[in-house]
């Protein structure tokens, strides 16, 4: 199994980066060849073996870590698994590689494992950090539906048979989009709390684009994905959702606009998963109504 990883960075974060490849280079078992792509910045001073590729302007993160899987060949190809990283991230567990290669060694049909995420000083595992509803123990690994965007591994073959990541998206629910694809092609998604990524603790809405994405890009999935029946279904709970949580009023202002956004702009390609998809979904614990 080989294994190649991508790592965005936008320049602001060379210790972290370079701490980071760091623990890439200390995995054990055959070299994890790495990609980073810097996102609209000049690529940062990188150790010997490591390829920077530079991008022209930012392309968000699903745009850039599409641009980082090409850099392995058509669709990945020239390696067996990719893995996404972010660059203030740590693996500070030397075997995470060996255990990507004999899980997916082991089972043909695995096609994305989700890391678990914890805090360094702390040890905390946010309950958002757990891709799944019933998400009180993180240390319980499960099959899920959705997976992490900066601590996870994709089967190649994956990209070749579902695509890639929806760059159209910029920020925010990507993963989902591609794990819901992934899922209706047979594929199956793990959480392993057992392959750990260190990253330090924060909130979501420190990005500044974060309530209008999360509400755009949720009606694009909604509308990319979801038989027409479940759309206003699965809109409507999230809708309810949000009010419930009881955002400030400029949050909501641009919750709002982001979700008419999502209506009047075009979501790309709609390719509406199977019944029996949704079927699955729902024995996993998480229909796509939630």
């Amino acid at each position: 199994m080989k294994l190649g990883a991508v790592v965005l960075t936008q320049g602001t974060r060379p210790v972290e980066l370079a701490a980071l490849l760091d623990s890439v280079a200390a995995q054990h078992g055959p070299v994890v060849e790495v990609v980073v792509v810097a996102n609209g910045v000049e690529v940062p001073p990188l150790p010997a073996g490591v390829c920077g590729i530079r991008t022209d302007e930012n392309l968000g993160i699903p745009g850039g870590r599409n641009v980082g899987i090409e850099a392995f060949g058509p669709n990945g190809s020239d390696v067996d698994v990719v893995l996404f990283l972010d660059d203030d991230g740590l693996l500070p567990q030397p075997d995470d590689a060996e255990k990507l290669r004999a899980a997916f060694a082991a089972d043909p049909r695995l096609g994305i494992v989700s890391f678990r995420i914890a805090d360094p000083d702390s040890g905390e595992t946010q309950r958002r950090h757990v891709p799944r509803l019933r998400a009180a123990d993180p240390m319980h690994s499960s099959e899920v539906t959705t997976f992490l965007g900066g601590a996870s591994a994709v089967r190649s073959t994956v990209f070749a048979q579902a695509g890639q990541l929806p760059a159209e998206f910029f920020y925010g629910h990507e993963e989902t989009d591609l794990a819901w694809r992934a899922l209706d092609a047979g594929w199956r998604i793990q959480y392993r709390a057992d392959i750990l990524l260190h990253h330090p603790k924060t909130a979501p809405s420190r990005h500044a684009v974060y309530n209008r994405n999360i509400a755009r890009n949720r009606v694009w999935l909604a509308r990319r994905n979801l038989p027409a029946l479940l759309v206003p279904v699965y809109l409507g709970t999230w809708v309810l959702l949000t009010l419930a949580r009881r955002p400030s009023g400029e949050a909501l202002r641009a919750w709002f606009g982001g979700f008419a956004e999502g209506w009047r702009t075009p979501c790309g390609p709609r390719r509406p998963m199977r019944w029996r998809t949704v079927w699955r979904m729902t024995r996993l614990g998480r229909p796509p109504v939630i």
